[in-house]
């Protein structure tokens, strides 16, 4: 091999090595977190703000890694073919030189530097951004050409549809995937889920049902609001004239607490006006009314003009952070795993939350508890000891109270197991003589 040959050799393999060196930018600026990166670049990290800001350059950098790789790719291909036309002829070297040069761009030129910059992307693209500032001036002239074509043939075809743009369920997505790298933590995740559908949360769907609710009425004696006071727990309480379909207010414990130390008796001049919603109102909408009105609490009332149930503060809170308990709640899980595999669920517990935890293909229902959901399946108010099919789960009643279910136990079917396959071809049977 003479001094040319040796020279030609280097150059190619220069070539392939910067082609490795296209591929592997392309990937890692590809495979970037720009969110971490703009997190890291305003706590002060210069190396990150370069990267950022060479990102930001997309059009220039993707132009630029693309036309360098092609000129290197078939510049190493033409060295290729000149290398081996004069020892193996011409059609013969042609053949195994794009063989041989295929499978070598392909292993150091393409799927090596990809998956290694693909494992660590910021660490390629801090390294790569000196060399990309020397090539994207280099190659300006060139990617200029390309990017006129470009808008020519965006020109023609341009589309009038929308910009896409990142829907719930994507973002979602994202949140899941983050979590499943260890960027977030499953609680983080869970905050942040919550608050990506915060918004589409109606009231009706988390409020007190009216045959839960603890009110007053008008004409309760001071000793007997006490006792209210004292064995629920509760700071506030509903006051109703005549029925609870008629609510006048709301009496706080503090006021009442106020007033017995002065010697007050009457209970009128305790009760403040109450906040009035419907089931359909969204929780986002009826955060602001709180915050605006400076309640606590609101009388949910159905199409008929009477009481539905009650919405707090507490209750809207709750969807962002989870269930919070104070000291003088009773902890009870909706959603509790037994030894044998079953589960038992609370009647009130949400049917959204039902099909999330064990994982049962939404039904035909309007309800938004347990209870509303067995009716609908059974047609009829159930009684322990009913049993239904809820996806692969058998389940049956277990406990039920004032007309209304409020433990279920649900048990995984067992999976049939496949049946055996029959071999294919005959079968001989030899018998012995």
């Amino acid at each position: 091999m003479d001094d040319g040959s040796i020279l030609a050799l280097a150059v190619m393999v220069a070539l392939i090595a910067l082609s490795g060196f296209f591929s592997a930018v392309e990937t890692a600026f590809s495979s970037l977190n720009e969110i971490r990166l703009k997190s890291r670049a305003e706590d002060g990290d210069a190396a990150a703000a370069r990267v950022l800001a060479m990102a930001q350059q997309h059009d220039k950098l993707f132009s630029t890694i693309l036309v360098g790789d092609t000129i290197a790719n078939l510049a190493a291909a033409s060295l290729g073919v000149l290398l081996l036309i004069r020892p193996l002829g011409a059609l013969r070297g042609t053949i195994v030189s794009a063989v041989v040069l295929a499978v070598v761009i392909l292993l150091f030129g393409e799927i090596g530097p990809r998956s290694m910059a693909r494992e660590i992307p910021e660490k390629v693209a801090t390294a790569s951004v000196p060399a990309m500032r020397f090539f994207i001036p280099l190659l300006t002239p060139l990617t200029g050409l390309f990017g006129l074509w470009n808008k020519l043939v965006t020109h023609c075809f341009h589309s009038k549809a929308e910009p896409d743009s990142i829907t719930e369920g994507e973002l979602i997505t994202m949140v899941s995937e983050a979590e499943s790298e260890g960027e977030l933590t499953d609680r983080e995740g869970e905050l942040i889920r919550s608050a990506i559908e915060f918004d589409d949360v109606e009231v009706g769907e988390i409020l007190t049902p009216r045959v839960d609710v603890v009110a007053v009425k008008d004409t309760v004696s001071f000793n007997e609001l006490a006792e209210v006071f004292a064995e629920t727990g509760y700071s506030r309480l509903p006051v109703y004239h005549g029925t609870i379909d008629d609510i006048v207010g709301v009496v706080h414990e503090k006021d009442f607490s106020k007033a017995r130390m002065r010697g007050l008796t009457s209970l009128h001049a305790l009760v403040t006006p109450a906040l009035f919603t419907t089931g359909a109102t969204k929780i986002s909408s009826m955060l602001r009314t709180f915050r605006e009105e400076h309640h606590h609490m609101a009388v949910v009332v159905d199409e008929y003009g009477g009481t539905e149930g009650i919405i707090t503060l507490e209750d809207i809170l709750e969807e962002l952070v989870g269930e919070i308990w104070d000291e003088h709640d009773e902890a009870v899980e909706d959603f509790r795993p037994q030894k044998d595999g079953s589960w038992l669920v609370a009647g009130t517990a949400s049917v959204d939350d039902l099909y999330e935890k064990l994982d049962i293909p939404p039904q035909e229902t309007d309800s938004n508890t347990v209870n509303g959901l067995l009716q609908d399946l059974t047609g009829h108010l159930p009684k322990v000891g009913d049993g239904f099919q809820l996806g692969h789960y058998t389940g049956v009643v277990t406990h039920a109270a004032r007309r209304r279910v409020t433990e279920v136990r649900l048990t995984p079917r067992p999976v049939p197991p496949e049946p055996e396959q029959a071999p294919s071809g005959r079968r001989f049977s030899h018998t012995a003589e």
